[in-house]
């Protein structure tokens, strides 16, 4: 059994795929609260002593580098975009400077290399297969964004496989970690983190994640912050999705801390044969 525990470093405000919401220039009208909530992450993993890796917004390096710069003392640190995204909204060249901001940005604070990557809202479709190829390019070994069912921001459909695996494509081959699935009401969905942690009781996850070899988390600080304010200009099943469950998703956190253990990405990465995953080529 392999449970992975990664955070995506955004705030509140960071709402993908909405007019009120798309562009920098609005994210500094609003109030930031993501200090208050990564602190009260990093408490409750120290607590837990539970390691997790923190796919990082360049953005939020140079909008607030100390709080980086503490996750990084402790966590393993990767890329999550320079300026949150989605990729089939994006050409190849566009994309590549984006992620390249994003990997300097991250690499110059933490002194460290950044080789691990998530595409924002997992909006890697099978359009976008020059995706990995740029990631290659990029100096990315490792990559986290396949959701390997229908979703809001597309979703890989027909990707066949919810397991680490080999992405072969024309560059050569990346590691990958996608979003694992499971069933409810005949359809595929993914438990294990965001509106859908949020929304399902507990003994369903519980059950899901005892009946499953591998589990790859995506929280966000947001999802535990029921003081966030509300954008009133969200669709109704968005709205649903953002706000529900955060008065109780901290102590659902709490308790699947304590139910099962986590590593964060490179410990996975150690621990997995890799010759033996499947090889996908796309």
């Amino acid at each position: 059994m392999m449970n992975i525990l990664s955070i995506d470093l955004e705030d509140w405000y960071h709402i993908l795929d909405h007019k009120a919401t798309a562009h920098p220039d609005q994210w500094e009208k609003f109030e930031p609260r993501i200090e208050r909530n990564v602190e009260r992450l990093l408490n409750l993993f120290a607590e837990k002593k539970q390691q997790a890796t923190w796919f990082c917004l360049g953005w939020m390096a140079r909008k607030h580098p100390d709080i980086i710069k503490k996750i990084s003392d402790s966590h393993h640190i990767a890329c999550h975009s320079d300026l949150h995204k989605l990729i089939y909204l994006q050409s190849p060249a566009r994309f590549r400077e984006d992620t390249m901001r994003a990997k300097h940005e991250l690499e110059k604070l933490t002194g460290k290399e950044i080789n691990v990557y998530r595409a924002p809202g997992f909006s890697v479709t099978k359009e976008t297969s020059w995706f990995f190829d740029v990631l290659l390019e990029c100096g990315f070994k490792t990559d986290s964004s396949i959701f390997p069912a229908k979703r809001t921001h597309g979703g890989y459909v027909g990707f066949g496989n919810s397991k680490p695996c080999r992405i072969e494509c024309q560059n050569g081959i990346i590691r990958e970690f996608p979003m694992n699935t499971t069933k409810l009401l005949g359809k595929d969905i993914v438990f294990s983190g965001g509106g859908y942690f949020r929304a399902l009781p507990y003994s369903f996850i519980n059950n899901s994640f005892r009946n499953a070899e591998y589990v790859m988390t995506y929280f966000h600080p947001r999802d535990f912050d029921p003081g966030q304010p509300v954008i009133s200009s969200l669709p109704l099943r968005r709205k649903f999705m953002s706000y529900t469950g955060l008065k109780s998703s901290e102590k659902k956190l709490r308790r699947l801390l304590e139910d099962y253990n986590f590593v964060d990405i490179p410990t996975a990465e150690a621990a997995i044969n890799w010759e033996a995953t499947p090889l996908i080529k796309i």
